[in-house]
């Protein structure tokens, strides 16, 4: 089984060779199936033959175009805790992808460390989850967490994010590149938001934007970083990350795109002596804990990294005599900030 990072090796052609050619060829076989139901589901919406549900408050749904790693849970922070700066009680809506049954899964787990007074539901059948939200807590605005593809909620605002890294999907849908519906689709998007794109040349940046613009000439256009703030341990413990500045450490995560995760751990200028991906919201288990300490303890390392959901599954605070800290992240916000908020303020208005 490919790790996340050599699957975007043979799908965006860096990885040369005929079993690489073969596999590309049986994947963009795969691709038109799938991309003609996305199509399909697409149009049932479009035309009304598709039932979507009102929430009875207003709502705001945070996507993506391609698959995970773009930074939703940032977004969906920084937009909750918006809200909850201008006295409105917002509760967030998810699937729970991930999660075994009856317990949280990584992002409601993150959301309840860093914003407490937010109440998080989780359910597959997340119309229900919307309703309940109102009902039981009295949420006054809905934010949809990973739902720019799903249709049965109406919302207030569309706020879909490109990854700065492949902000199409090294242009093809699953499972012959990262997209999960094709680009035509930001139609439907009222703001776009290219992440991390402080890894980008401004020109670039404008390439990009130019090019969603063709499919969403109306859409507010916002650009973003993800700043690392702390090192944050799993007893809420934090610490500067100038603490371990320079210093070799050993890293992992179980992310969408690992490749964000490096980037942050160079910008923060950790020397990442060695570094391990695991499959997006992965369960880590008791095996796993131990292959990680054991894998740290072969390494000159002062300490091992993760992201913040990572620490959350593992709640342990050392993988054998290594302190374990995650990378704190928030969203800083390059250009666009002013409208996004006058966009935010138009919802608060319905």
């Amino acid at each position: 089984m490919l790790s996340p990072s050599e699957f975007r090796d043979v799908v965006s052609g860096r990885r040369r060779g005929l079993a690489a050619g073969l596999a590309r060829l049986g994947l963009r076989l795969a691709e038109t199936p799938y991309a003609a139901a996305v199509r399909w589901r697409n149009w049932r919406y479009d035309t009304g033959r598709a039932e979507i549900h009102r929430a009875g408050v207003p709502v705001i749904s945070v996507g993506n175009l391609s698959l995970g790693g773009t930074g939703k849970s940032p977004m969906v922070r920084w937009i909750a805790r918006w809200f909850r700066g201008q006295g409105v009680r917002v509760a967030v809506v998810s699937r729970g992808y991930g999660a075994e049954k009856g317990a949280a899964n990584d992002e409601a787990l993150e959301l309840q460390q860093s914003l407490p007074d937010v109440p998080h539901l989780q359910n597959p059948d997340r119309v229900e989850a919307a309703r309940a939200a109102v009902e039981q807590f009295g949420a006054q605005i809905v934010v949809l967490d990973d739902a720019f593809q799903h249709r049965r909620i109406a919302r207030d605002l569309d706020v879909v994010l490109l990854d700065a890294l492949e902000p199409f999907g090294f242009g093809h849908v699953f499972p012959r590149g990262t997209l999960r519906e094709p680009p035509a689709g930001l139609v439907r998007a009222d703001v776009i938001v290219l992440a991390r794109a402080d890894m980008l040349a401004p020109p670039v940046r404008e390439a990009i934007c130019r090019r969603a613009r063709r499919f969403a000439p109306d859409a507010l256009w916002l650009e973003v970083t993800h700043s690392p703030q702390c090192l944050l341990g799993h007893d809420g413990r934090q610490r500067p990350l100038d603490a371990l500045r320079d210093r070799a450490v050993a890293a992992f995560c179980g992310l969408g795109n690992p490749a964000g995760f490096r980037h942050t751990l160079d910008e923060c200028g950790f020397r990442v002596a060695a570094f391990r991906e695991f499959p997006d919201h992965h369960r880590y288990s008791r095996s796993d804990i131990e292959s990680l300490a054991a894998w740290a303890d072969a390494l000159d390392v002062d300490a091992v990294l993760c992201t913040h959901k990572d620490l959350v599954k593992l709640d342990v605070g050392q993988l054998s005599h290594h302190d374990l800290w995650a990378v704190s992240i928030d969203i800083a916000m390059l250009a666009g900030q002013d409208e996004f908020e006058s966009r935010l303020r138009d919802v608060l208005g319905k």
